[in-house]
């Protein structure tokens, strides 16, 4: 649908600023959302203690709805993380207890508040969990209510399934009902608070089409679905992943320090997209930011990094962290603020290979890609390249008290004994 088609200011926006891959009925979503307050939600199943990079863009729609004026709703998967969701995967998630799930949700929902105002009022964000009514079904009166609305034909049909089964990997009859168990949600949040827009990405897509559409036949109601596309790097790599592992949201699995990095690190290709899905940052400003030439491209990059920086951890952290990056970069100046990777002083003492150092401070992801980064002059100790990535990093190397790592221009580490 063209950008200039769109009247209301929550479609208008996520267009404008790249969110939007595919929409259910957009005409109609577009003059709902005109005419009043329309509710929707995403959800977030529990599978660890903390969401990560990957579902910032989901966080970001909901953010973007309630500034449009409307109403958020974060559904968390205390049902559905029973299950677990089988698409783009190839094998079955393992299943988690009933406690370690509700642990997971307590320490995920808190991030939610950093994004979303919550409260009573009409454009409030809330928080449910779809556990309230998954586990009160009974199997019987589960199939019998919403098996007759789903054929095995069209959920064989549906790219999560299909490719699952074309790579010839097993897909359990648990994993299955996952879609339907979606779709319920969906229905369930309708009835109970007028929900009529559910989001996601677009690997959800056809879990989204078969709530639009059970809505549609069993309620007879106006239900729309959206999603965004699957984001990755101008270089192909899976938004959120880095040597180091997932780009965690919570600050005790990703310091900020860390998270800027993060985001500072950024390709310059990537600039532009970033700042308009992951800021407020105003439009015409990101247009001249990602239009800066050369090496003045940084200075978008720290913008970048601040915002979103400061959008989860506060303005506090996000300085304390471009300061500390400064000083370690920009002076060659040691930071409390530095992320620190601690190391049995036992072994600091007799020696430790630099190459298995560097994968265990998570500037590199094998000992073969640390050799070869020494070898390129990709490594430094103590700001000094090191070319040898068999070199013993011993108790000698220690300044104040740390070693300090660094692996290409931007990654520094702080190697302490403990």
């Amino acid at each position: 649908m063209p950008e200039a088609a769109f009247k209301s200011e929550f479609l208008k926006t996520l267009q404008a600023r790249g969110y939007i891959h595919q929409v259910t009925h957009p005409a109609e979503l577009d003059e709902a959302a005109s005419g009043g307050i329309v509710t929707a939600y995403i959800g977030f199943d529990a599978t660890a203690p903390s969401l990560h990079v990957g579902s910032l863009i989901q966080i970001m729609m909901l953010r973007r709805l309630q500034q449009a004026g409307h109403k958020p709703i974060v559904l968390m998967g205390g049902g559905t993380t029973k299950i677990g969701d089988p698409t783009d995967k190839d094998q079955s998630r393992p299943l988690l207890t009933h406690e370690h799930i509700q642990a997971n949700i307590a320490s995920i929902k808190t991030v939610f508040a950093k994004f979303l105002t919550f409260g009573d009022g009409p454009t409030d964000a809330i928080m449910v969990d779809n556990d309230a009514w998954l586990s009160k079904y009974g199997y019987v009166d589960f199939l019998r209510e919403f098996g007759v609305h789903f054929t095995v034909n069209r959920m064989l049909a549906f790219d999560s399934v299909k490719a699952r089964l074309e790579r010839e990997q097993p897909m359990t009859f648990l994993e299955f009902n996952y879609m339907l168990m979606q779709s319920v949600d969906f229905l369930e949040l309708e009835r109970r608070n007028n929900c009529v827009l559910q989001m996601g990405g677009s690997d959800q897509w056809g879990n989204i089409v078969n709530g639009v559409e059970l809505i549609r036949r069993v309620e007879q109601k106006p239900a729309f679905g959206l999603t965004t596309p699957l984001l990755s790097t101008a270089s192909g790599q899976k938004m959120g992943k880095t040597v180091g592992g997932a780009v965690w949201l919570n600050a005790d699995m990703r310091s900020p320090y860390d998270y800027w990095q993060f985001w500072r690190n950024t390709e310059d290709a990537d600039v532009g997209r970033f700042l308009r899905l992951f800021t407020d940052v105003p439009l015409d400003e990101v247009a001249r930011l990602e239009a800066l030439p050369g090496a003045e491209i940084n200075e978008a990059k720290k913008v970048l990094a601040n915002e979103a920086t400061r959008m989860l951890h506060g303005d506090a952290e996000a300085q304390k962290a471009a300061a500390a990056a400064q000083a370690a970069f920009e002076q060659g100046a040691l930071s409390a603020d530095l992320p620190t990777h601690e190391t049995p002083a036992a072994g600091l003492e007799a020696g430790v290979q630099l190459a298995d150092l560097a994968v265990a401070a998570g500037l590199a992801g094998s000992k073969g890609e640390a050799r070869r980064l020494a070898q390129g002059g990709g490594l430094r100790v103590n700001d000094k390249p090191e070319t040898d990535g068999n070199r013993l990093i011993t108790a000698a190397d220690l300044v104040d008290g740390v070693v300090k790592l660094g692996a290409g221009k931007k990654k520094i580490v702080l190697v302490k004994p403990v």
